[in-house]
């Protein structure tokens, strides 16, 4: 089966599904017309399907013969960016596909429609997993606690990312690891509590201002101070509130951030000693701080002996020379993660940059763009595997 031809076959529609997801670009968990337009394609591939995670779509290829289900995953939902591409199919309400998403989107319904064209030669199920709110609203969650690795049970998971995520990625290239690819944030929020007083009397009150600076401080050296220089943490405070005018000691100040881990027993370890630092640093100044952890996403590690398994079958469609091991994980994070606690998988990057056509602005940013000419790897790798897994 000759999955590179089927999919440069496809790559017309591939392209149209693309630029049609880009310009209706939403947000979260509710993607009305981004899900109504998924559905109608899936229904002209006549692919079953059900709703999860409110606008979630869980599809189902089923073989011609019995066997083992792979889910295929792409996530659905934009950013509340204003876009300044200039492309003549941009987005113009506001929000934008600047994360790939549309890509990942277009390239699963490349993948449904070429395996529907050999479905009765499938042992085994393909799901579809159309995944909303990836940006921080846990969809993957969600779609799980609805049941999409269930009726039938997945064996195994694929997903996908587009952009520059790895910048030693040529357009066209596969980014693959065994092990941590992306890494763990876990969200906190501290209240720091003092006492009011006058600006002119600070002795008859306790400055929240000034013990929360020295919480912030004594917390950037669990990283510097306290870790494995070898273990890979990024620790950030990204916001403060607190204070009500120039005159007044103000009794309370909120400040929050998130850390991010390759390794769950680093995410104990600072976890551990957020708490006992902020509650210890305050006590020493008359304070008291309360720590909130929010959650937050898993580190997206890849099932070695999977991970095999795609390589072999991503080396037959885009050759061995153009698949890179990564070798340092990215300290960002994907909740692809969530479907791999489960079930065994693996995540891996397309490079879709290219300096010669002047992509080359990061993900999120207001001018982030793909190549379009690598559109056409994503689907082949995707059925490639399927075919090759399910027998």
């Amino acid at each position: 089966m000759d999955t590179v031809k089927m999919a440069k076959d496809l790559y017309q529609d591939i392209v149209k599904w693309r630029r049609d997801l880009h310009q209706i670009p939403e947000i979260g968990l509710d993607l009305e017309q981004t899900s109504a337009y998924i559905r109608s394609e899936l229904d002209r591939m006549d692919i079953p399907y059900r709703p999860a995670a409110r606008s979630g779509i869980v599809g189902l290829i089923e073989g011609g013969q019995p066997g083992s289900t792979l889910a295929l995953r792409a996530d659905m939902d934009g950013l509340p960016i204003k876009e300044e591409t200039g492309l003549p199919f941009a987005s113009t309400n506001g929000n934008m596909h600047a994360c790939g998403h549309d890509a990942h989107m277009a390239m699963l319904l490349g993948a449904a429609k070429m395996l529907c064209s050999i479905r009765s030669s499938i042992k085994g199920n393909v799901k579809l997993l159309f995944q909303p709110g990836e940006e921080g609203y846990f969809g993957a969650a969600k779609m799980i606690e609805d049941g999409c690795l269930e009726e039938p049970p997945v064996d195994a998971v694929a997903g996908l990312h587009v952009g520059q995520i790895f910048p030693e990625l040529k357009p066209g290239q596969l980014g693959v690891c065994k092990g941590p690819i992306l890494a763990a944030a876990t969200k906190f929020e501290v209240t720091v509590k003092g006492e009011s007083t006058h600006g002119a009397l600070p002795h008859l009150g306790v400055d929240a201002i000034t013990v929360a600076s020295e919480i912030i401080l004594s917390l950037q050296k669990i990283v510097s101070r306290e870790m494995d220089p070898l273990h890979p943490a990024v620790f950030t405070i990204g916001q403060i509130q607190g204070g009500e005018a120039h005159n007044i000691i103000t009794p309370r100040v909120i400040f929050g951030g998130d850390f991010r881990t390759l390794y769950e027993e680093d995410r104990r370890f600072i976890t551990d000693r957020l708490h006992k630092m902020c509650e210890s640093v305050a006590a020493a100044n008359r304070a008291e701080a309360e720590v909130n952890m929010l959650g937050g996403y898993p580190p997206t590690v890849n099932d070695p002996e999977f991970t095999d398994r795609f390589i072999e079958s991503a080396s037959r469609v885009v050759g061995s020379q153009n698949i890179v091991n990564i070798q340092k994980p990215n300290m960002g994070t994907e909740d692809m993660s969530f479907y791999l606690e489960k079930v065994p998988g693996v995540f891996f990057v397309i490079g879709t940059g290219n300096e010669n056509k002047n992509i080359v602005y990061p993900h999120h940013n207001a001018r982030f763009d793909v190549d379009e000419e690598a559109l056409w790897v994503g689907p082949a790798v995707f059925t490639r595997l399927a075919l090759d897994y399910l027998q």
